[in-house]
């Protein structure tokens, strides 16, 4: 039976070479990404910057309401069809897009560092970074599936491990995904690059008997599959959860599920998680991820919280 803790874990990243947190504060960060610098709404800064100014290529300005979109606002130029950035050995380009964030979601650095090390014979977290690829002997014939995959960061990071099944909804994401798997010439790698609808993805699994080692899902708050299907996180995380327990088995090594916007605990994630893998073994985790800013003050390095998660384990 999977133990289930309650106390929350923090999991916090760190900035590398390509990104950083360089300051936030009044409701808004401050991070570089690569040799650009962005200004982008964040609500849960509520404290004063440590910078008494803010230099940045551009600005995303939100709509006037919590879900009214916004636009971006350049003090200088910035190349319209992106830039390359990386995170280990991979590669990926980074853009402005229209919905606030820029291709990627930096704060899940130490949670492809987790997974990697779930699915190796180490122990030990993995290092991020830019510094090269970070693999360890062992877990190289795991099968992980990747649900609301979006560009295809986290999924090139599992593939040094094994197959990935990487499913979005978005046809340009998954384009996008592609894209990034021959920027970082690991086009070879067996990935299943697949454009559809999550929930109904993972049922027909649950029909065809599949089981994977892993799995990471990163639902939103609401979306649209590809033919107009409706999701919404309260009422169809739980049946998407319940299949997910399905194609997961006691040799099976991880579900990490994380949740982004949304008025919840990480313990009721958890509780949701502890009802559906009670009959399985390791344990049961919740918490938050975090970004830690660059900015030394008084010793310490302010930690900026994002998402919520829970994590189900079960290492070898």
């Amino acid at each position: 039976m999977a133990d289930l803790v309650t106390q929350p874990v923090i999991l916090a990243g760190e900035g590398w070479d390509d990104y950083g947190l360089v300051d936030s504060g009044q409701g808004r960060k401050l991070e570089r990404y690569g040799p650009y610098r962005f200004i982008r709404p964040e609500p849960q800064a509520m404290w004063t910057p440590r910078l008494a100014r803010w230099d940045a290529q551009g600005e995303f300005v939100p709509g006037s309401d919590e879900d009214g979109g916004g636009r971006w606002q350049f003090a200088r130029p910035v190349p319209a069809e992106g830039w390359r950035l990386a995170w280990n050995e991979v590669a990926f380009t980074a853009q402005c897009t229209p919905f606030r964030h820029l291709g990627f979601f930096p704060d899940m650095a130490p949670v492809w560092d987790w997974m990697r090390a779930m699915l190796s014979d180490s122990p030990l977290p993995l290092p991020s970074g830019a510094g090269g690829p970070a693999t360890s002997a062992g877990g190289e014939g795991c099968s992980t599936l990747n649900l609301f995959g979006y560009t295809g960061v986290g999924t090139l990071a599992l593939s040094a491990h094994g197959p990935v099944t990487h499913v979005d909804a978005s046809k340009k994401s998954v384009a996008q995904a592609r894209e990034n798997a021959v920027l970082a010439g690991l086009e070879d790698r067996p990935v299943r690059w697949l454009v559809d609808d999550a929930a109904k993805f993972a049922a027909r699994e649950v029909r065809r008997g599949r089981r994977y080692d892993g799995i990471i899902l990163d639902p939103p708050k609401f979306g649209r599959g590809p033919n107009g299907e409706t999701w919404r996180l309260e009422e169809n995380l739980p049946g998407l959860l319940a299949d997910c327990r399905k194609l997961l088995d006691a040799d099976s090594r991880f579900l990490f599920l994380t949740v982004y916007a949304v008025r919840m605990s990480s313990l009721a994630l958890a509780g949701l998680v502890d009802e559906l893998f009670a009959d399985l073994p390791g344990t049961i985790e919740h918490g938050d991820l975090a970004v830690r800013e660059d900015i030394f003050e008084d010793g310490r390095r302010r930690l900026l919280p994002t998402a919520i998660f829970a994590r189900w384990s079960n290492p070898r």
